[in-house]
């Protein structure tokens, strides 16, 4: 088996084309997502029932289903209702980019809700006694203690999800864009070198994958150096 490496020298410009794409589609979800999951994750350790439930809801749901079926239900499903395409949301509905980020958004703050929730419950009984003998509200103790401590111990747990959710970017091109993944299909349906076309995209999301694990070790030694053991 050769290698044709002319083709895929020749084809470089679009998978850095489908780069950019992925990166865009990946930084938005993660953020309009991380958004979405911070008051999701203080829902879940609420102590009022009906909120704590109505946000278990949603995560159970999300993270129950594929999220293959998440995208098309939003970029194919919700084009079959009239009121929907007569709606001032339709100009957004009807872009494979919008619609991408929009179901990876969801998807992935389902899973980061839980995340949070579990740094939140994981949370050591005397760093909220300090915050009340301190006199602090529930508001402030949340704003200045909880949550900041607890999103630093949920970064080795979120920095699986930034790798699961770039991985996850790869279904946008089953909606028309031009990822990682559809410049290797474009690559394929036009030389039919489905071994070169692949192999050079996973070589892609490889890469970006060792860029994000470095960066969030740089992030874990940075606001989590406290918590390695001292030497002696």
């Amino acid at each position: 088996m050769i290698f044709d490496y002319n083709v895929i020298w020749e084809a470089l410009p679009l998978y850095f084309g489908g780069l950019v794409t992925t990166l865009k589609l990946l930084a938005l979800s993660l953020f309009f997502g991380l958004l979405a999951a911070l008051p999701l994750g203080l829902m879940r350790v609420s102590k009022n029932a009906v909120v704590n439930m109505s946000a278990w809801l949603f995560t159970y749901v999300i993270r129950g289903t594929p999220m293959l079926v998440q995208l098309f239900l939003i970029y194919y499903g919700l084009a079959q209702f009239e009121t929907v395409r007569e709606s001032f949301l339709w100009p957004w509905l009807s872009s494979a980019t919008f619609c991408a980020c929009l179901a990876f958004a969801i998807n992935t703050s389902a899973y980061t809700a839980e995340i949070i929730a579990g740094s939140l419950r994981a949370t050591p009984n005397g760093e909220i006694e300090a915050a009340k003998a301190m006199g602090m509200s529930r508001i402030k103790m949340y704003k200045r203690i909880l949550l900041p401590s607890a999103l630093r111990r949920a970064l080795p747990q979120y920095s699986n999800e930034v790798i699961m959710m770039l991985q996850t970017t790869s279904l946008a091109s089953i909606v028309t864009l031009i990822d990682i993944t559809g410049a290797a299909r474009t690559v394929n349906a036009q030389f039919y070198l489905p071994f070169e076309a692949y192999i050079t995209a996973g070589l892609f999301y490889l890469c970006l994958t060792f860029i994000l694990v470095k960066l969030f070790k740089l992030a874990e030694h940075r606001w989590l150096g406290y918590l390695a053991p001292r030497k002696h």
